[in-house]
C-alpha cells in the first residue's frame, strides 16, 4: 500500500510537533503548560496587565485566566499588586524568576533556529518560515 501526500504531510506535521514538543519539556522544570506560557510571553510583550486585559487578549474566559495566574502566581512565575485606580483589581507582572524561564525557552527556540539554519540554504529557510506562518495561521482561523 502506497501512502499519499496527504498522509506524509500529516505525519510529517505529526512528527515535527512531538519532537519540538520533546524539545520543551526538557527546559520546562517547572511544567509550564502553553496556556502557561502564552500569558508569560504576553506580560513580557506588553509589560504588567490586568487579568481582564489578558483574559481579552488571550481569548480565554476570566475564570480560566484567574487559574492560570494563580499556578504562575504559586510558581513564583508572576507577581501581583493592586491596581493605583482600582485597588480589587491586580496588576501583573513577571517576576526574576519568570524572566528567567522565558530566557530559557527563548534560548532553546535559538538553538532549533540556528540547527535549522545549519541544514537548510537560505532560500529553503525563507521558504520554511514562509509556510510555517501560512500553516499556523490557518490552523488559528480553525
Amino acid at each position: 500500500m502506497q501512502i499519499n501526500s496527504f498522509d506524509e504531510l500529516g505525519n510529517a506535521l505529526s512528527f515535527l510537533q512531538c519532537v519540538l514538543v520533546a524539545r520543551r519539556s526538557k527546559i520546562n522544570p517547572e511544567h509550564i503548560t502553553w496556556a502557561q506560557y502564552d500569558v508569560l510571553e504576553l506580560l513580557r510583550i506588553r509589560g504588567p496587565l490586568v487579568p481582564s486585559v489578558i483574559s481579552d487578549a488571550l481569548g480565554s474566559s476570566r475564570s480560566s485566566t484567574s487559574k492560570i495566574l494563580r499556578m504562575l502566581k504559586d510558581k513564583q512565575l508572576i507577581q501581583q499588586t493592586e491596581g493605583q485606580q482600582d485597588r480589587r483589581e491586580q496588576t501583573t507582572a513577571i517576576t526574576n524568576k519568570g524572566q528567567e524561564f522565558l530566557a530559557g525557552a527563548s534560548q532553546s527556540r535559538n538553538e532549533a533556529a540556528e540547527i535549522a539554519a545549519s541544514i537548510l540554504t537560505k532560500g529553503e529557510q525563507a521558504i520554511f518560515a514562509e509556510l510555517c506562518h501560512k500553516v499556523a495561521a490557518a490552523l488559528q482561523d480553525k
